[in-house]
């Protein structure tokens, strides 16, 4: 498999589990936000919103740094490209698996169609 890192996975998908921090998560890809800016949507306080970013963080998703007394957060893509990664080779299992049963089920038809007066 392309990322077999247990670890790192679950801490990914432990991230994206949160609508919050998918919405965050969102956010970040139209550039740096500071954390006031990315709690704004919500009805959170600074703090709770930190406490998604942090998560965010140790997943590898996002990126803070300090400017003066602003926290700004940037996206990181590559955990989201190795959690495609790991989604896509069930994505190809799953598609295999249809494409197979679309066949027998083409030929059970073509053989009933044969079966006709």
């Amino acid at each position: 498999m392309v990322l077999d890192d247990a670890p790192a996975l679950d801490g990914i998908f432990h991230a994206l589990s949160d609508p919050t921090r998918r919405a965050m998560l969102r956010s970040l890809t139209t550039g740096q936000q500071n954390i006031g800016e990315l709690a704004a949507p919500f009805d959170m306080s600074f703090a709770a919103a930190s406490k998604h970013i942090r998560v965010l963080e140790a997943a590898g998703l996002v990126r803070r740094s300090v400017q003066g007394r602003s926290h700004v957060c940037r996206i990181e893509p590559a955990p989201l490209k190795a959690a495609d990664q790991w989604l896509r080779f069930y994505e190809n299992y799953w598609l295999d698996r249809l494409d197979t049963l679309e066949a027998i089920l083409r030929a059970e038809d073509e053989q009933k169609q044969g079966e006709k007066p």
